[in-house]
């Protein structure tokens, strides 16, 4: 769930935001439908340095009751403290690891490794590499994907937030190359997001990719609108926008819930909780 200020937002390649409504609306209803884990990313974070989801970090805790990743800002022991106290169970660093490697053995001995997520958001050059991004995949870092990726396992990560920025919000499919690839080299639960616009998508990334969690986002966003707009568009709380009562899908993306998806999983033999 990608968190602007108070909103809950999508947008496409990681750009062009669009206002969707309230994350904690739409955090209790994934949890209601049998969601296993919520991940909240503060999109805007990075550029004021700050991560500023306290508010609704404590909100979402007190209501749900599955594990609940957060980053964005994260960039000190203390910031990620902050988070944990707020009621988040996990914490997800990009920036602040790349440009300080060394505060994933820190957090990952001070708070656990099963607390210290690593997200990798992948774009692929032309020539065929993978390199990792910082700050929502605006700024280069000529950091080789998989190389990253087996370092910070090194370091203590204890799972792996795999994002192809090429296909984050596009719904054409996972990037099963990369997420196969970082698979095959790690020894941690690999997380695959980016490009899920049908549940076939997310039964390949796991059979094909062999992903171990799978993120989605869109195929569940404009569903859940759905089902939300009438009571969030009837009033006049923050976050909730004509949007709300504009609902509609992209081409690519066929709309489904959690039940859904979780169902076709299991049917393709793959194990999830029900």
């Amino acid at each position: 769930m990608d968190i602007k200020g108070p909103n809950l937002v999508k947008g496409i390649h990681m750009e062009g935001l669009r206002v969707l409504g309230l994350p904690e609306q739409f955090a209790e209803y994934y949890y209601a439908s049998g969601a296993d884990e919520l991940i909240f990313m503060d999109v805007v974070a990075s550029l004021y340095e700050r991560n500023s989801l306290s508010d609704i970090i404590s909100k979402t805790a007190k209501k749900i009751f599955i594990p609940l990743t957060v980053g964005g800002g994260l960039r000190t022991i203390e910031d990620i403290n902050h988070v944990l106290r707020a009621g988040a169970d996990k914490v997800c660093l990009n920036t602040a690891a790349i440009n300080n490697p060394e505060i994933i053995r820190k957090a990952s001995k001070k708070f656990g490794s099963s607390t210290i997520v690593i997200a990798i958001e992948a774009i692929k050059e032309s020539n065929g590499e993978y390199l990792a991004y910082t700050d929502n995949a605006r700024e280069y870092t000529g950091v080789d994907v998989f190389e990253w990726a087996e370092k910070v396992q090194d370091l203590g990560a204890g799972e792996l937030y795999i994002t192809s920025v090429d296909r984050e919000g596009t719904g054409e499919g996972f990037d099963v190359e990369l997420i196969n690839k970082i698979s095959s080299k790690a020894s941690i639960p690999v997380i695959a997001h980016g490009g899920a616009g049908k549940i076939g998508h997310v039964i390949e990334s796991v059979k094909a990719g062999s992903a171990d969690a799978v993120s989605i986002a869109s195929i569940l966003h404009y569903e859940t609108i759905n089902q939300l707009k009438n009571a969030a568009g009837s009033d006049k709380k923050e976050g909730n926008t004509e949007f709300l009562k504009n609902a509609r899908s992209f081409n690519n993306i066929e709309s489904t819930g959690i039940e859904k998806v979780k169902a076709q999983m299991i049917k393709a033999g793959i194990s999830c909780r029900q």
